[in-house]
C-alpha cells in the first residue's frame, strides 16, 4: 500500500479491519466514512463488487467504497453500478521542518492526551463526537492539540504518527475564533511535535469542498499529494 494510504489506516483507524477477496473491509463503529468504507486489495472485477456489499450490509450500512487516484477501473465499475461520487479528498504533505521555523507564542498551544472536556465540547460542535473520539484513542502514537486565543478556548486537532508521517485529523476551530490565525497554530504544534517524535513529513487530509481549510493548508506551503473518492449508491 502506499506510504500515504498507510499512515492514513495507521493514524485514524477502524474497530477492525479484515481481507475479503479482492477487497479490504473495516468495521468503522460509527466513526464515519474514512473507517468504514470497502477498499481494493488488489484488481477488481464486476463480480467482486457484490461480496463487498453483502459484507458491509451485513453490519448493517450502505455500501461505501474508497477510490484512491489511479483506481480507474475500479471507479468506472462503480460507477457503472449506479454509485455516486461522494466527498473527494486531497491528501497534502509538507516536509516537517517548513513549519518549525517559527516559535508558537506562550499558551497558545498544547498537546495533551486525554483530550480535555472542553476539548471533547469543541469537536462534538463539529461533528466529531464519541464514535470518533474512540477512533482516537485506538492509535498508537498520537496527541490531542488545545489551542487558545483571547484566553479563552479557540479549537481542537489531533495528530498521530506513522512511518515517519505525523497525519493531522480533525481540526476544528470554534467559530468566533476563526481567522485569527488559530488553524497555523494548531499545524505548527502538530510539526513540533512530529518532529521531535522523529517524523519527517506533515500530511492533512481536506475535502475538496473545504475552501477555507484548503486555503490554509496552501498558504502554508502544502501540496496535494494524493487523492481519493468514496462511491456511494444513489438514492
Amino acid at each position: 500500500m502506499d506510504p500515504l494510504f498507510e499512515a492514513i489506516e495507521a493514524t485514524w483507524p477502524p474497530a477492525r479491519s479484515w481481507r475479503e477477496g479482492a477487497w479490504t473491509l473495516r468495521d468503522g463503529a460509527g466513526g464515519g466514512k474514512r473507517v468504514s468504507a470497502a477498499s481494493a486489495a488488489g484488481e477488481v472485477t464486476a463480480d467482486q463488487i457484490p461480496m463487498a456489499e453483502t459484507a458491509m450490509r451485513a453490519q448493517g450500512i450502505a455500501p461505501l467504497f474508497m477510490v484512491r487516484d489511479g483506481e480507474t477501473g475500479l471507479d468506472s465499475l462503480l460507477e457503472a453500478r449506479g454509485y455516486r461520487v461522494v466527498d473527494p479528498v486531497f491528501i497534502y504533505t509538507l516536509p516537517i521542518e517548513a513549519l518549525t521555523d517559527v516559535p508558537i507564542p506562550r499558551v497558545t498551544t498544547f498537546c495533551i492526551w486525554e483530550p480535555l472536556a472542553i476539548m471533547a465540547e469543541i469537536w462534538a460542535q463539529g461533528g466529531v463526537g464519541p464514535e470518533r473520539l474512540a477512533v482516537m484513542a485506538r492509535t498508537a502514537d498520537k496527541t490531542a492539540i488545545f489551542a487558545r486565543a483571547n484566553e479563552r478556548p479557540a479549537g481542537v486537532g489531533f495528530a498521530a504518527l506513522h512511518g515517519g508521517i505525523c497525519m493531522v485529523h480533525a481540526v476544528e476551530i470554534l467559530p468566533h475564533q476563526r481567522r485569527q490565525g488559530m488553524g497555523r497554530w494548531i499545524m505548527r504544534q502538530a510539526a513540533f511535535w512530529g518532529a521531535s517524535q522523529g517524523a519527517e513529513t506533515l500530511a492533512v487530509l481536506c475535502t475538496r469542498a473545504n475552501a477555507p481549510a484548503n486555503a490554509l493548508y496552501s498558504a502554508l506551503g502544502f501540496t496535494v499529494a494524493r487523492q481519493y473518492h468514496y462511491r456511494q449508491l444513489r438514492d
